[in-house]
Parts: C-alpha cells; structure tokens; sequence
C-alpha cells in the first residue's frame, strides 16, 4: 500500500453491544435506531416529463448516462422513471443471489432514474454522505444479499426502513464522511491505476503476438510484400496461402467415452471436458451426443456463430464438439498452437468477420466454405515451433503481472472496505 498514509488508530473509550450480529459493539455514546425515524422512501415519476437528466446506478456509483448510447436496459417512455434530487441514497434491492452488482449510491445532482430503484431521503439529523457509507457498508458485507436469500430476491422499501441505523452525532458523521472521502479516493485512484496497467500488459501481449506471428523472431529478416493489405509485408521466405491448401474438413462423429469439449472467445479451445452446469444448450441438459464432431489434437476448431468475435482455437486431447463448430484438419504437419496465436490476432478476427454470411451480427455465420478461403501467414515448421514458444513465455510472464496486480487491486479493496466498516462503526475515532 505505498501509495496509503498510514493511519493513527485511535478509539473510542467505552463500547456497548449493538444487538446486531454484522454491526458488533458500537460507542457507548451513539444511537442505534431503525431508519424509518430518520429516513423517508418517496417515489415521485418524470409522469410530466420534468428532468430528462437519465442516471443509473452503477458499480462505480451514480453516473451520468447518455440517452443515444446508454448503460443497461432502457424504457420505451422515461415517464416511467421516479426522479431524484442531489443527496438521495438510491438503492437497487432486486436480484439479491447476485453479489457482484451494484446495490447503493449517492446521487450527485437532480436527474431520473429506474423505478424498480429505492429512493431514500436522507433527514435533517444525518450527513448524506455519512449515511452513503454507512449503507454501502452494508453492501459489502452482503447485509442486503443475505437479508434477501432463498425464495426472497427482493427487498422492499420497508425492508430497508425497518434496517437498523447507528447515528454518532453530526460532527462526527461530518468527520467520518470527510476522512472517508478522502481515504477511499486515494484507494481508488491506486486501484484505476493498477487497471490501467492491466490494461497495458494486455496491450504489450497483444503487441508482441501480432508481431510474432507476422513477422517472426528475427528482426534482421528479409521482408517481402504479401499482396494483402491487412497483411502487410512478410519474411521472405514464409508462404501467404489459402486456408484450403493447409486444412481440410472433419466430419468424423464423436463418441460417448470422448470429452466434450468448447471454443470461447476468452480461452480458445477447453482442454478439460464441459462440468454439469456448462453442459448444456439453453436449460436442457445435453442427452444425445450422437451427432457431435470428433477433434483430434493440433486440430483448429471455430464456433461458427462466434468466429466474427475469436471464438477459434488449437485442439489439446482429443474429444468432441458441439455440431455448430467447424473441425479444421491440418493436411501436413504444422504447430496448431502457432495458428491460434495467429487466427486469434484482430487482424484474422476482422478476416473472419468480413467473410461471416448475416444481416446483423448475432445471425453471422463463418462457414467451412469461407474459412477455406481465407487467407493464412504460414512461416516454416522450426519457426511455428519457435513463435509458439516465445509467445508461451510472453503469456506466462504476462499473466504473472496481471494475476500480481488483481491480487493487489483485490487487498485495497479489501483495505477500503475494513476502512469503512471501522469508520461507520466507530471501531477508530474519528475527529475534525
């Protein structure tokens, strides 16, 4: 935490019992009340048009959402949306199984927003913005989610009224909102740097592959013209070919003692077969795999549906595909490894996009007949071997930094929420 002050912890004299498991003991000194006492739910609708300023709750908190490319769903008429004013609490209590979405937020000027959204006005006798942590710590410790678990999905605005609320006095809701202002900006402006970085690293990969598999190892290489535009120029002595002169078709049936297998647009081609709650189309439980393809390894499988957006990859173990898969065949020995790397590039993704058959892209289709014509760089099989191994220990050393920074995005969270929590409860003191 280098970029963290380090905090002088000081606490409060006296503690009592809160009554309340996910609360602990607070100061002797506070209330705890429900929040109906101090609260007030209101839900009044843009019925009249009155604010077209359309905000939405997201895990980043309340933003701004532009109206011709908006975040999530939205409705035919925003007369049907309940209008908020600067310093209501907005609460999304529905859906409550899903832990990763957002459930609270402060909202920064008057606008609009969902309806199936709670609205708390927030009374005379507590800060906004303490009573915003206060709830959000709730939020992280899943109050909300386990208050709603088995059948129960939704919390109600009752619900939420009858929650209870510890009230320190307003100097020190005023100290806790402004040290915790102040301390969760530092952690979050830490965490969008180390995203940031993330996303560099992916960029270096992405970088070093295209290269890679384009123009090979040797930076000293003859270069020639490919003829291809998107191309480029290539080693002299690699080949540009037609798809149909390295594969052909398999159509060879699977069999039940087989994996089944996948190809995603994340991870390429699965090695381990498909657990019970992958394995299925739509609800149904796949039953008969009578008409599933068989992969060999250094096959190159694509999801025909998906292949516009990468879903291509090399074959590991042997087992069986989904019939909406093409199973492409090498014809001599090649590392299929090395045409992953190549055929998962933005520039062969595009190839394929512009070669899928539909009107829109959810109906594009890459069939055997297009991906056959379809152009690939094809190096000698010493450099497919060699390409291969170099972007392996790009990938290795690359996931290394991304897997150190998320387990470091993941402490400071941790940090800010224990932050929080002892702010709102008074496990540290906090003074002006």
């Amino acid at each position: 935490m280098e970029t963290m002050e380090k905090i002088k912890v000081e606490k409060y004299s006296k503690y009592k019992p809160s009554g309340v498991d996910w609360l602990g003991e607070i100061p002797e000194n506070w209330e705890l009340q429900p929040s109906k006492r101090l609260h007030v739910v209101k839900k009044h609708l843009n019925s009249n048009k009155q604010s077209d300023n359309i905000l939405s709750l997201t895990l980043r908190g309340v933003v701004n959402n532009d109206p011709d490319s908006p975040e999530g769903l939205v409705p035919k008429d925003y007369r049907s949306y309940q209008l908020f004013e600067k310093n209501n609490l907005v609460f999304k209590l529905i859906d409550l199984e899903n832990v990763k979405t957002s459930r609270v937020g402060i909202v920064h000027e008057n606008g609009i927003m969902s309806s199936a959204y709670i609205r708390l006005i927030i009374g005379n006798h507590t800060i906004p913005r303490y009573a915003f942590y206060y709830y959000f710590n709730l939020y992280l410790n899943e109050v909300y989610n386990n208050l709603g678990s088995g059948v129960r999905s939704t919390l109600g605005p009752n619900d939420l009224l009858n929650l209870p609320f510890i009230c320190p006095s307003k100097e020190e809701q005023t100290a806790i909102a402004t040290f915790l202002d102040h301390k969760t900006s530092l952690i979050d402006k830490a965490i969008g740097i180390k995203e940031k970085q993330i996303e560099l690293l992916k960029e270096r990969r992405q970088i070093f592959i295209h290269k890679a598999v384009s123009r090979g190892l040797n930076p000293n290489v003859k270069m020639k013209e490919s003829s291809e535009e998107w191309i480029g120029k290539v080693p002299e002595h690699w080949e540009v070919c037609n798809n149909f002169v390295l594969f052909q078709e398999r159509k060879e049936p699977g069999n039940e003692s087989l994996p089944l297998l996948s190809v995603s647009i994340h991870t390429a081609v699965s090695s381990e077969e498909l657990d019970d709650d992958e394995n299925i189309r739509g609800k149904i439980k796949i039953q008969d795999k009578s008409c599933y393809k068989f992969v060999d390894m250094n096959d190159i499988v694509f999801n025909m549906m998906r292949a516009w957006q990468g879903a291509i990859g090399a074959v590991r173990v042997k087992g069986m595909v989904s019939p909406a898969y093409i199973v492409a065949k090498s014809k001599f020995e090649i590392n299929a490894d090395y045409f992953e790397y190549q055929y998962r590039t933005t520039n062969f993704i595009q190839q394929m996009d512009r070669n899928s058959k539909g009107i829109t892209d959810f109906r594009k289709r890459l069939y055997w007949d297009e991906f056959k014509q379809l152009l690939s760089i094809v190096p000698p099989l010493s450099e497919q071997n060699q390409i291969a191994e170099f972007i392996e220990s790009v990938n290795t050393k690359t996931t290394t930094a991304i897997n150190l920074k998320n387990f470091e995005i993941e402490k400071l969270k941790e940090y800010k929420a224990t932050l929080i929590s002892s702010a709102v409860t008074g496990k540290i003191k906090l003074t002006k």
